[in-house]
């Protein structure tokens, strides 16, 4: 029989802790008074990122007099490490500290690293003297020094990111029971706001904070940026007691170096030709650790790891009342087959990342365009990294269209509930990403022609009589692709991972923007050098560039990637399917989301 409401909501939750490690009563702690303070911080951390990330590449060109080329891999270094840190934060969070405190040591991190950044814009020997003309040899770079301080700044915010960012959501899910209807529904809810308060963040920092940098200077927008993260981490921290907190599950990267490892120690072994031999999850009695994992059945791919799960006498160990498993010699079954269920999700991974590497040249060279071009409305100008409100806004206006009309045509014509597949809109959204860049190439051979024309060519900081408008098309389309991808690639990762690497469905989905930034980095750096300094492509001087044919490589290179992503997703068999083939129901884990 159910229990009343009220005794409902004094009832202790059996998987939750209170500050005090008491277990935490549903009546006092989590909902929504907890997960509002945690939405707080994730705003925070997007104006901050973001309003440092858009602008940042007007900054090293105006201010510090870095190339073109140098610039734009500072950016794109800046937000790969930033992502990529998330895997690193996650394994911290997971394994030694917990996602409350990973949140309140990281946004500290971050608070520092965004306040060294202000102070750099301050004192004005840690920035190169000022000169006329922009991007001419009479203007001196900024020194060792300087450049040691703003990197110092920059890494120290990408690191506190990277560790808020891979908690952040996993924590403010931890505030609602997925066991309760009412909960559960509530943390659906929370999803939504999620997403809400990214943008707002997203939506602030291209607009405010980019005008205040460009018009009051980076010292009040970067300090506006390190106020709000101070704000937002006391905000945090006064909740501490209505949190709830959870138990640590401890890294699913360590499972997988464990069965690699333990396979690599046994490889001399010969294969089992009895799947049934394996060491599986409930061949010792009791092992707790293990009873939330879904069991697998025996796959004939990459079996090489299947040796990983061959028992031998000494992997074994007795302490008079349990028995000990030495998990670097021996894995279960199921564990070894949740790292092949990871193999095979590898490809799209892979063919994921050049999305990324167009989407950032959202950040670097287009608003390097921008500055070029006539950027009025009437008497106003627009900070040329405004502009990325137009990607956005088109993010915002796909996710609105895919959700009202694509959808119903998928359920009225394509017996498809819930819409395309994954892996249909990942696929959507490297087609824009490729019209993206050819829209691009065209608009910058349009400029350079009207630049030619009006014999502007040689100079640098002339403003071009075109509109830059031109340019929002480019921004339109890669905003569309990435509401497309995005989504498809968040919603194939928590799909088709393993229930027991839950929290490395985020992991493998923010690293493909990581490495699309670091092989943007590593694609400019090739074309600087190889198109060298008598006919090149990333000129310090746009007007005597060809930055077109690298936009255009950009898009042959995301040609071959879509080529590939459509050879392997057509292999591809999604997880319910496969397991359905074999006689075994998915277990419903309900939303999640780390």
């Amino acid at each position: 029989m159910a229990l009343p409401e009220t005794q409902q909501d004094s009832k202790a939750l059996p998987d939750a802790w209170d500050y005090k490690g008491r277990p935490a009563l549903r009546s006092s702690s989590g909902g929504w008074a907890s997960g509002a303070m945690i939405l707080g911080v994730e705003a925070v951390e997007r104006l901050t990122t973001l309003g440092i990330a858009v602008n940042l590449v007007t900054y090293l060109t105006g201010t510090m007099h870095l190339g073109n080329a140098t610039a734009a891999n500072n950016v794109t270094n800046f937000l790969g490490t930033s992502f990529m840190l998330t895997l690193f934060g996650g394994f911290v969070a997971d394994t030694f500290l917990g996602r409350y405190l990973t949140i309140g040591i990281f946004a500290t991190v971050q608070a520092m690293g965004v306040t060294i950044l202000t102070i750099s814009t301050i004192i004005p020997s840690l920035r190169p003297p000022k000169c006329e003309q922009v991007g001419s040899s009479s203007c001196i770079p900024a020194n060792s020094k300087q450049l040691m301080v703003l990197y110092i700044a920059l890494y120290m915010t990408a690191l506190g990111t990277g560790g808020l960012k891979s908690s952040v959501s996993g924590f403010g899910t931890d505030q609602f029971d997925d066991a309760d209807k009412k909960e559960k529904g509530q943390m659906i809810k929370f999803f939504d706001w999620f997403f809400f308060f990214i943008n707002v963040g997203s939506l602030g920092a291209v607009t405010v904070l980019v005008y205040i940098q460009d018009n009051l200077g980076r010292e009040w927008g970067y300090g506006i940026c390190a106020c709000a993260i101070v704000i937002g981490l006391v905000v945090f921290l006064s909740g501490t007691r209505k949190y709830r907190f959870k138990k640590l599950v401890g890294s699913p990267l360590t499972q997988i170096a464990s069965v690699i490892v333990a396979a690599w120690k046994k490889r001399h072994l010969e294969l089992l030709s009895d799947s049934s031999l394996l060491f599986e999850i409930d061949d010792i009695f009791g092992e707790g650790n293990k009873k939330n994992k879904q069991k697998l059945p025996h796959s004939k791919e990459y079996r090489f790891l299947d040796k990983a799960a061959i028992k031998e006498d000494h992997d074994l160990e007795s302490n008079g009342t349990n028995v000990v498993i030495n998990k670097w010699k021996l894995a279960t079954l199921t564990d070894v087959e949740e790292v092949k269920l990871l193999i095979r999700m590898l490809p799209t991974w892979a063919t994921t990342i050049m999305f990324w590497t167009v989407y950032a040249q959202m950040t670097t060279f287009s608003v390097s365009q921008a500055t070029t071009m006539d950027r009025h409305i009437g008497t106003f100008e627009i900070p040329p990294a405004s502009l990325t409100v137009f990607f956005v806004g088109s993010i915002l206006l796909t996710v609105i269209f895919y959700d009202r009309v694509i959808v119903p045509i998928c359920r009225r014509f394509m017996n498809k509930p819930h819409g395309l597949t994954p892996l249909q809109r990942i696929f959507t959204g490297l087609v824009l990403s490729i019209l993206a860049m050819i829209a691009a190439a065209l608009t910058e051979v349009k400029r350079l022609k009207v630049a030619h024309l009006h014999g502007l060519t040689n100079d640098a900081n002339a403003t071009i009589p075109l509109s830059v408008f031109w340019l929002v098309p480019q921004f339109l389309l890669v905003g569309a692709g990435e509401a497309f991808t995005y989504i498809g690639q968040l919603d194939f990762f928590l799909r088709e991972c393993p229930k027991g690497m839950k929290t490395m469905s985020t992991g493998l989905f923010l690293s493909t923007l990581a490495l699309g930034f670091f092989f943007s980095s590593i694609l400019v750096t090739i074309v600087h050098v190889v198109t060298g300094t008598t006919n090149p492509w990333l000129a310090d001087n746009l007007n005597q560039g060809r930055l077109y044919d690298f936009y255009w490589l950009l898009a042959i290179l995301s040609v071959l990637n879509l080529m590939f992503f459509l050879y392997f997703s057509r292999k591809y068999v999604y997880k319910e399917k496969r397991l359905a083939e074999m006689g075994i129901e998915l277990e419903d884990d309900g939303p999640v989301c780390h």
